[in-house]
């Protein structure tokens, strides 16, 4: 990603009203995430762990903030992503097994079968983990708390602005 890219994106999320800015130093923008910006974080999120998507950056970024939402809801989310997930395995199967002509296709739909396989078995996976404690979440003892406040993720550490 190209810098200018970076501030663009900036600048279009603080229109929007989604972060605040701060020129407090000369040469330096900081910002914050407003209370709007945290409801579309959160709807994000939400998105990105319910829905599987053909690109894999939306579940990356989601289970980088994973620790967002409490256990359950997690749990919940990551239940419908594995009906949608079997569901997609089934009608990529029953694709494979009604197709006629022309036969090569079949390898698409095989893989298609095989992505969704592979991903239901993941989301299993992850689900069993979760299940078991795993991870501090949202509200749970050693959870790095709200977004915004992960204090190991600051940098450099600044200290709470009163807005």
């Amino acid at each position: 990603m190209k810098w200018g890219s970076i501030y663009h994106a900036l600048h279009a999320l603080t229109e929007r009203g989604l972060l605040r800015d701060f020129n407090e130093i000369a040469g330096r923008t900081e910002y914050e995430i407003t209370e709007r910006g945290e409801a579309e974080y959160m709807k994000l999120l939400r998105e990105a762990l319910r829905r599987p998507q053909p690109r894999p950056d939306f579940l990356g970024a989601a289970l980088a903030m994973l620790p967002s939402l409490p256990r359950e809801e997690a749990i919940a989310l990551l239940r419908q992503r594995l009906e949608a997930l079997e569901a997609q395995r089934d009608k990529a199967r029953a694709q494979i097994d009604a197709l006629v002509e022309p036969p090569h296709v079949r390898e698409l739909f095989g893989l298609w079968e095989h992505q969704a396989a592979g991903g239901a078995e993941w989301t299993r996976g992850l689900l069993e983990r979760l299940e078991a404690g795993a991870y501090p979440m949202a509200g749970e003892p050693r959870s790095p708390g709200e977004p915004g406040s992960w204090e190991s993720l600051r940098f450099p550490p600044y200290p709470p602005r009163d807005v």
